[in-house]
């Protein structure tokens, strides 16, 4: 008897992945345009990355079991394909692992001050974050969706009560701010904040490739983390001034995260301290869920160049997590302002591509060369599709006019 697909876990995953250090970088990189011009840009972004979501789940259902974006891209885009996916999807995984591991390494040290009284540097909390959280990708998948699960249930409960501290800090005043021409700029890191497309193939076995609960766990995943963007906005740009000292222009020219900010603005002293543990758990559930997204994809791609005996045994997953954790920790640790970089090129070049461009060229290819048959999970045949290709492309074409 097949067991009931965990629903919740999945759509947890989804939105832990999502809502993670890049919601550290939102105000900072949205916070010159306001409010409802950032809201604005965040609904369409929102809408693109769900259905780009499910235009991959068509993808995958229509895939062999167990394979990833290396194998897919390669029987439906050919080698250049799949010679692409290799580069991108590893640029996208590494640059969000840079991103949360710099930041993540930021708190630790943070942490070990304040409750151990150690004075350890950004690249020593790097290399804890990095040691602790990476080893934990050595778990199966299951475990990690589960170990995911109650990271998620603490940082809602870290949120609920930055919700409930800060509603009283905000200045309404401030929310009225409006400047159009940032609002687009943003749009890059955006979907940097809607991505999770890099383990939705991890996902479809982990569902037991049930396209209801799949479709459950990516639109409620994404839906909750757009519900939890728009308060935290609401909340960040109510507290924190557009210009001035510790403003979001300082924090975007500095390239951090907005918790380090949202302290000097507020009355009460709880409120910086859980913001800093909402920002850990939100780090932490991110770096969780692409790192077993790219411990897959690597999986998928030495078996495919060289053969299943490469990936099994001990020795085979010690050669993944090497070639994970030791540039990770390299680039988050030496680099500076790498968080903010990074996740704005991974969302402005990877995330148009791979997770934009490349998921509505492989529906193409399968419902119109192909043949495909069964329900479409995207509707509205190719108007929808080219539609999608025309916004992607817009992306891509703002972050290299910003380059």
């Amino acid at each position: 008897m097949r067991s009931k697909p965990p629903v919740l876990s999945a759509l947890f995953l989804v939105a832990g992945t999502c809502i993670g250090g890049g919601m550290l970088a939102l105000p900072v990189s949205t916070g010159l345009s306001g409010f409802l011009p950032s809201a604005c840009v965040m609904l369409l972004c929102w809408a693109a990355m769900t259905l780009s979501a499910l235009l991959l789940l068509e993808v995958s259902l229509h895939a062999p079991k167990e394979a990833h974006m290396l194998s897919m891209s390669a029987s439906l885009l050919g080698q250049f394909g799949s010679s692409i996916t290799w580069a991108l999807f590893l640029f996208i995984s590494y640059a969000s692992m840079i991103a949360y591991t710099a930041a993540g390494g930021g708190l630790a040290a943070v942490f070990a001050h304040a409750i151990f009284g150690l004075d350890w540097s950004d690249e020593m909390g790097c290399f804890f974050f990095t040691l602790l959280f990476g080893g934990m990708l050595t778990l199966g998948n299951r475990h990690i969706g589960s170990l995911n699960s109650w990271l998620f249930l603490g940082m809602l409960a870290a949120y609920a009560v930055l919700v409930g501290i800060g509603a009283k800090e905000v200045q309404t005043e401030r929310l009225r701010h409006a400047d159009w021409s940032h609002a687009f700029p943003a749009a890059p890191l955006l979907l940097t904040t809607f991505s999770f497309q890099t383990m939705l193939p991890s996902l479809t076995p982990y569902l037991h490739r049930q396209t209801q609960a799949i479709r459950w766990a990516i639109i409620g995943g994404t839906t909750l983390t757009l519900v939890t963007y728009l308060l935290w906005q609401s909340l960040v740009l109510g507290i924190v001034p557009v210009m001035g000292v510790h403003s979001l222009t300082e924090a975007l020219e500095r390239g951090q995260p907005i918790t380090q900010f949202l302290k000097e603005h507020v009355a009460s002293p709880w409120l910086s301290w859980v913001a800093e543990w909402f920002g850990f758990f939100a780090l932490v559930t991110s770096f969780l869920g692409i790192g077993m997204g790219l411990k897959d994809f690597l999986g998928d791609g030495i078996r495919y160049l060289f053969g299943e005996s490469m990936t099994a045994g001990s020795k085979g997953k010690s050669v993944l997590f090497f070639f994970i954790l030791i540039p990770t920790f390299l680039f988050a640790a030496y680099f500076e302002r790498i968080f903010l970089i990074a996740l704005e090129s991974s969302g402005g070049i990877g995330d148009t591509i791979l997770n934009g461009l490349f998921p509505i060229c492989m529906v193409w290819v399968g419902r119109y060369r192909l043949g495909w048959k069964g329900e479409k999970q995207v509707r509205g045949g190719k108007g929808s599709l080219i539609v999608l290709f025309l916004f992607f492309s817009a992306i891509l074409l703002i972050q290299l006019g910003m380059g």
